[in-house]
């Protein structure tokens, strides 16, 4: 399956994104950001949180493999992040 969002990696049969902010807070808002989409779609992300730099890993658990819901989930993502 080829990966039609740019920025992101498929690594381990999991779509991987880092982003960076420039301060914790901006970081912690972004992050509450993707969990209220997430929680609309039901599709759950894994979230790493690090100072100023969030990371997530987005793959189908019940299929272990990147599904249509994981690009949906990262498209979402990547809008959210150009409105910030």
């Amino acid at each position: 399956m080829s990966n039609p969002v740019n920025n992101w990696e498929i690594k381990n049969n999991k779509l991987i994104r880092k982003y960076e902010f420039d301060s914790f807070m901006n970081a912690i808002e972004f992050i509450n950001k993707v969990a209220e989409v997430a929680e609309e779609m039901d599709h759950h992300p894994l979230i790493k949180n690090v100072y100023s730099t969030v990371e997530f890993e987005l793959w189908s658990h019940d299929q272990n493999a990147i599904t249509d819901s994981d690009y949906s989930l990262a498209e979402a993502i990547e809008t959210l992040r150009e409105g910030m």
